[in-house]
C-alpha cells in the first residue's frame, strides 16, 4: 500500500508495514480483516520468558534460559517409548537435554546448531540436565539475536498458516500506528473515578505487558467494557419496549382473584402467592410486562402461569403457553383442561402433530377469539397463527428457546386481526402481550443479570407441603444388576419407574440424538488459561504425552444414603433405548410391562403410552430425555439414568424431578459409565454434586463453576455473543458495578442521546444491537 495513504481503524491489515499479502491472507483466515480487528485480537495467555544466563549460572530447580551450540545428539530406544538427547555447551560449561518421545527433533537439532532453551535444570549423576525444555533454534542470523531479558510473551490463537509469534510481530508493528486512532467511549473523569486505564492503554498493556499488574489493569478495563455495554444494551431494550409498545392492562380485582383461586385444587403456597401478586401488579399496567418466574422442580410454576392466563381471559383477552416438547404441551393441556372443567374458558392444543383439519380449527378459533387459551410448541410461532387479542404470552422452560423466539411470540399481538378491541385510534403504538418466561432450571445470579437482564425476576423458593425428598445414589456400572433388582422390587411393591438412556438406538450418535447431552466446553484451565494469567513457558510433550489418570475415583460413588462401591473399569458402550428395552425385557425386568418413549414416536403413540403409564397399565418407561421436563405422574417413584455422567447437571436435576411427586418420596439411581483414559474429571464432579444436594439453586451455581458461564444452558440459546475477556465466575463485582452504572448513565442520558455518548452508542449497537433487536437508540 502506498505510504501516502493514511491508516484508519478500518484499513486492511496489509496497510501495516511488514504485513505482506501472504501474512494478510493468513490473518484473514483467523477473522482479522482490519487493523482494528488486529489490535482487538487478544492473547490466550502470557508465558514468562526468563532472562538468558550462562550454563554455569544455572540453579537446580529454578526456571532459567540459556543458549549454546549443540555438540552431540542421539535417539535412545528407537521403539516407543523413546527419547531424544542432545548436549549443549557455551563458554562456561555443558548442559544435557532430554526430550521424551522427541525423536522427530533429530532432523532439526543437529550438531553445530545454535539453540536457546528454557526449562528447570536438575542434577542427574554428575551432570546438569533439562527435561523437555522449551527450545528455539537460532537460525543463521548475522548478527545473532542479543541475549533476551525477562519478559511476558503473549500467546495468541494461531493456525497452520500463521504462528503465535508471527501474530505478535504483526501486532507489534501495528500498535504505534493504531493506538493513537482509538477513541475512548468512557469519559476521563469517569475512568479516574472507576480506576480504569484508557482504552488504548489497555490494548497496549495486554499485548506488551511488562508485569502482572499491567495484565490486571488491562483485563479489568476490557472486562468492565464488555459488562457495561451489555448492561446498557439490556436497559435500553427494556426502555425501548416500554416506550414504543403498549399492552392490554388486565382486570385485577378481588372478585377476579377469588374466582380464579377457587378453580385451583389446592391452596397456593406462600411463595406462589407472593409471585402471583407480583405478576398481577405487572399485568394490571399498560406497559408490557417482562418477567422471569423461576422455581425448583415441583415448586408449582404451572399453576402460577395458569393464574396469569386466566387474568387474560377475564379481560376478554387471550393467552398462549409455549413449551419445548409435545409431551409437555399435551400434559399441560390435559391438566389445565381438567382444572377448568365446567368453566366458560375455551382451551386448545396446538402442536406440529395435529391433523390439518384440527389445526385449521384451532387457527380459526384463535383468529376469531373463540379460543381463550392455547397451549403449544414452536407451532405457535408459525406465520399463519393469528390472535384476535393476545394479552399474555408465557414461555415455559425458557432456556430451550432463544431471544428471537421470545420476540416472535411477542409480535403475535403487534398486529391484531380486524375486529380486535383496541385503543389504536387513541394510541398508535403497537400492542404486544405481557410476557412471562418460566424455568425449573434455577438461574445463577450472574446469568439473570446478563442473558436475562431485561427481565424482572420472581422466585418460587418453596415446595408444596408434604413433598418428601428424593434419595439420590451414584452407582458403578458393575452394579447394574443390583440396580435393576431394586427397580423390580419397587415395581412389585406397586411403584412405577422411569429408565433413561442417552440415545434412541445404537445408530444414533450423541450429535444426532434428541437428548440434552453434556457437551464438554473447550478447556479453560491448563491448556487455555484465562486472559491475564501467566504461566511458565511450557515444557511441551511431543508425540504421546504421559498418561494422566482421569478416571472416576472410588470416592465419586457417593450417595445421600448409601455406601460407595468399586467401579468396573471395563468400557461400557453408550446405552440406547432400543437395546436397553430388549435387555431389560429379557432379563432383570422380564414379565413386567415395559414400553419405550422417545422423540421419534408420533404424538398419538406417545399419548397412548403415557396414558397407559399414568393409569398403571405400564410398570416402567424406557425413555430418552423427552421426559425431562413437565411429566407429572405421582405414582412414579424410581428414576434410573444410564450413562449418567454423559448428562449435564441441569438435565440430571430435571430428570430427578420426575419422581417423588406423590406422598411416597422417590429414588434416583445414577449409573456412571466405566472410566476411560479420556474421561472428564468434571463428569465425576457432576455426579458428586447430584448425590450431595437436591437444591436446584445450589446445583445451578455448581454448574457455572464446573462448566464455566459460556456453556451454561441458556447462554448459547439466547444469541448473546460470548465474552472475550469478562469471566462471570470471578467478575461479579464488576458486573454489579456495571449494572449500577448503566442505570445511572441512562437516567442522565436517556437513549444515550447526549452528544458525548456518540461513540459509546455506536459501540453498543455494534456489540448488541442485532441479538437484542435494538433499533438505533439515537
Amino acid at each position: 500500500m502506498p505510504d501516502d495513504l493514511q491508516i484508519t481503524l478500518a484499513s486492511p491489515t496489509r496497510a501495516i508495514p511488514g504485513i505482506g499479502p501472504r501474512r494478510a491472507e493468513a490473518l484473514l483466515e483467523l477473522g482479522i480483516k482490519s487493523v482494528a480487528q488486529l489490535i482487538a485480537y487478544l492473547p490466550l495467555r502470557h508465558e514468562r520468558l526468563e532472562a538468558e544466563g550462562t550454563i554455569a549460572e544455572l540453579a537446580v530447580g529454578t526456571n532459567a534460559a540459556v543458549r549454546g551450540e549443540v555438540t552431540a545428539t542421539r535417539v535412545v530406544n528407537r521403539k516407543r517409548p523413546h527419547r531424544f538427547e542432545a548436549v549443549l555447551v557455551d563458554h562456561t560449561g555443558r548442559l544435557d537435554l532430554t526430550w521424551f518421545n522427541g525423536g522427530y527433533l533429530h532432523g532439526t537439532i543437529t550438531p553445530g546448531v545454535r539453540l536457546r532453551v528454557q526449562g528447570k535444570p536438575q542434577r542427574f549423576g554428575h551432570t546438569v540436565q533439562m527435561v523437555n525444555p522449551k527450545h528455539e533454534v537460532l537460525r543463521d542470523q548475522a548478527p545473532e539475536p542479543a541475549l533476551r531479558d525477562q519478559r511476558l510473551r503473549p500467546v495468541y490463537p494461531a493456525s497452520s498458516s500463521i504462528s503465535s509469534q508471527q501474530i505478535e510481530q504483526a501486532i507489534t508493528a501495528a500498535l504505534p500506528l493504531v493506538l493513537p486512532l482509538i477513541r475512548d467511549h468512557l469519559p476521563e473523569a469517569y475512568r479516574i473515578q472507576r480506576e480504569l486505564v484508557p482504552l488504548a492503554d489497555a490494548y497496549r498493556l495486554l499485548h506488551h505487558a511488562q508485569s502482572q499488574a499491567d495484565l490486571l489493569a488491562a483485563r479489568r478495563r476490557l472486562a468492565f467494557d464488555e459488562l457495561l455495554l451489555l448492561q446498557l444494551a439490556l436497559a435500553l431494550k427494556r426502555a425501548q419496549v416500554r416506550a414504543q409498545c403498549r399492552a392490554l392492562p388486565l382486570r385485577v380485582t378481588p372478585a377476579v382473584d377469588a374466582h380464579i383461586r377457587a378453580r385451583f385444587p389446592f391452596t397456593l403456597t406462600a411463595a406462589q402467592d407472593r409471585v402471583v401478586k407480583q405478576i398481577a401488579a405487572d399485568l394490571a399496567r399498560p406497559e408490557p410486562a417482562s418477567r422471569l418466574v423461576q422455581g425448583d422442580v415441583g415448586s408449582g410454576k404451572t399453576i402460577v402461569a395458569l393464574y396469569a392466563m386466566l387474568l387474560a381471559a377475564a379481560t376478554k383477552g387471550q393467552a398462549a403457553l409455549m413449551v419445548p416438547t409435545e409431551i409437555l404441551a399435551e400434559q399441560h393441556y390435559a391438566s389445565i383442561t381438567r382444572i377448568l372443567t365446567g368453566a366458560d374458558v375455551r382451551v386448545a392444543l396446538l402442536t406440529g402433530s395435529l391433523t390439518a383439519a384440527k389445526r385449521d380449527a384451532v387457527l380459526a378459533g384463535l383468529a376469531s377469539g373463540s379460543i381463550d387459551l392455547v397451549v403449544g410448541t414452536h407451532a405457535i410461532l408459525t406465520e399463519d397463527v393469528r390472535f384476535r387479542q393476545l394479552a399474555v404470552a408465557i414461555i415455559d422452560e425458557q432456556h430451550r428457546f432463544g431471544v428471537h423466539q421470545r420476540l416472535a411470540l411477542r409480535a403475535k399481538a403487534a398486529h391484531p386481526t380486524p375486529g380486535a378491541t383496541s385503543a389504536q385510534a387513541i394510541d398508535s403504538r403497537p400492542l404486544i402481550p405481557h410476557t412471562l418466561v418460566m424455568t425449573a432450571t434455577p438461574i445463577p445470579r450472574t446469568l439473570a443479570m446478563t442473558v436475562l437482564g431485561d427481565l424482572d425476576v420472581s422466585t418460587i423458593d418453596q415446595l408444596p407441603p408434604g413433598r418428601k425428598p428424593v434419595v439420590t445414589e451414584v452407582v458403578d456400572a458393575m452394579m447394574r444388576a443390583e440396580v435393576y433388582a431394586q427397580v423390580r422390587a419397587r415395581i412389585e411393591a406397586g411403584d412405577r419407574a422411569f429408565i433413561v438412556a442417552p440415545a434412541i438406538d445404537a445408530a444414533t450418535s450423541e450429535r444426532d440424538s434428541e437428548d440434552q447431552l453434556y457437551r464438554a466446553p473447550a478447556p479453560t484451565t491448563a491448556s487455555t488459561p484465562a486472559l491475564g494469567s501467566i504461566v511458565d513457558a511450557p515444557r511441551e510433550w511431543v508425540g504421546d504425552s504421559p498418561a494422566t489418570n482421569t478416571s472416576i475415583p472410588s470416592s465419586a460413588t457417593t450417595s445421600t444414603t448409601a455406601t460407595t462401591n468399586t467401579i468396573n473399569t471395563a468400557p461400557t458402550p453408550m446405552a440406547n433405548v432400543t437395546d436397553l428395552l430388549a435387555e431389560l425385557a429379557a432379563g432383570p425386568l422380564a414379565g413386567l410391562r415395559l414400553a419405550a418413549v422417545h422423540g421419534r414416536l408420533s404424538s398419538d403413540q406417545r399419548d397412548q403410552i403415557m396414558a397407559r403409564f399414568r393409569t398403571g397399565q405400564l410398570d416402567a418407561l424406557v425413555a430418552t430425555t423427552v421426559i425431562e421436563v413437565g411429566v407429572d405422574i405421582p405414582e412414579a417413584t424410581v428414576m434410573v439414568v444410564e450413562n449418567a455422567d454423559r448428562f449435564g447437571l441441569a438435565t440430571l436435576h430435571q430428570l430427578r424431578g420426575r419422581v417423588g411427586r406423590g406422598d411416597k418420596g422417590g429414588l434416583c439411581l445414577l449409573i456412571a459409565s466405566a472410566p476411560t483414559p479420556t474421561a472428564s474429571p468434571a463428569a465425576s464432579e457432576r455426579l458428586r454434586v447430584m448425590a450431595a444436594t437436591s437444591d436446584g439453586f445450589i446445583i445451578a451455581q455448581r454448574d457455572v463453576e464446573i462448566r464455566g458461564f459460556g456453556d451454561v444452558i441458556g447462554v448459547r440459546q439466547s444469541g448473546m455473543p460470548p465474552f472475550k475477556v469478562a469471566d462471570l465466575s470471578r467478575d461479579l463485582d464488576l458486573l454489579t458495578l456495571a449494572r449500577k452504572d448503566a442505570t445511572a448513565w441512562l437516567e442522565a442520558s436517556p437513549a444515550l442521546a447526549n452528544p458525548s455518548d456518540t461513540t459509546l452508542r455506536t459501540r453498543l449497537l455494534k456489540a448488541h444491537g442485532k441479538w437484542l433487536g435494538l433499533a438505533d437508540v439515537g
